[in-house]
């Protein structure tokens, strides 16, 4: 199901980009409810568009039938904080997110896969944090940024992802209690998410946890360096840190909104 759904949403997507004719920075539709091609719980919808009408990153919406699905389109400006994201001398990659709706799919995968919980690096306003509690997962956003994290506490109230303004690289993981937890790291490999891995999986090594995942968002645009180990980016810092990928899934975002390859999202652990 969770394949499908993957494939389904990327079909929409490529579907929407061919008509969408409006000028805003970042651009992504939500299914206005539950269907053949998007079977999913109406609440845990309901949940993903308030998390897109309360974000202030986002300034319009409205509704269109894109293919075989009535959807919303939301509209939204990220110039501003990802202004900010950058002057942060810490800072390791650029705010640019994921669609909602992908997130949502991550999540169904790390719920699948046994992950208790979910810790979003790089968390931005918080989305992949978000959809895992909608999945009824623990969850922690971990945001260097404090204008994104502002963005976080308006969205946590709706249901509390627990967000936390720090450099993920010094933040003490072990004041989490996690049991069995799945790292999702935001940033390309080509676009500082390499160092930012590298310091988590240093902080992160001597827990010793029986079920650990990573997520790593790859490309394989070539406008970016190719790994010799491939990985989209990734196979270097998978391979020289004893880790195996078990799932890759290509989703919509916002970088690749007009580029024909969606981004794969590699899920890893211990080899």
């Amino acid at each position: 199901m969770i394949e499908s759904l993957g494939k389904n949403l990327v079909k929409l997507k490529k579907e929407f980009a061919d008509v969408y004719d409006g000028t805003s920075q970042i651009q992504e539709v939500i299914p206005s409810s539950s269907s053949s091609l998007f079977p999913i719980k109406e609440q845990n919808l309901e949940l993903l568009h308030q998390f897109a009408t309360k974000n202030p990153i986002y300034y319009n919406s409205y509704e269109k039938n894109i293919g075989d699905t009535d959807c919303v389109v939301y509209e939204g400006d990220i110039n501003k904080y990802w202004l900010n994201s950058i002057q942060n001398g810490s800072s390791h990659a650029p705010f640019s997110p994921t669609w909602i709706m992908s997130a949502y799919v991550l999540g169904l995968i790390a719920k699948e896969n046994g992950y208790q919980e979910v810790i979003d690096i790089g968390s931005g306003d918080g989305r992949i944090a978000f959809c895992a509690k909608v999945l009824d997962l623990e969850s922690y956003g971990v945001e260097i940024d404090n204008m994104l994290v502002d963005v976080q506490k308006i969205l946590s109230t709706t249901l509390d992802f627990h967000p936390n303004c720090a450099d993920a690289t010094q933040f003490d993981y072990s004041s989490l209690n996690l049991s069995n937890p799945v790292f999702f790291i935001g940033g390309l490999a080509q676009m500082g998410g390499i160092e930012l891995a590298s310091g988590i999986l240093e902080k992160i090594n001597p827990l010793q946890f029986a079920n650990l995942g990573w997520v790593f968002a790859g490309t394989y645009s070539q406008k970016y360096k190719v790994d010799p180990k491939n990985e989209a980016g990734w196979g270097t810092l998978i391979e020289n840190n004893n880790l195996k990928s078990v799932h890759t899934l290509s989703l919509p975002t916002a970088w690749t909104f007009h580029e024909p390859d969606e981004t794969p999202y590699i899920f890893v652990e211990s080899a």
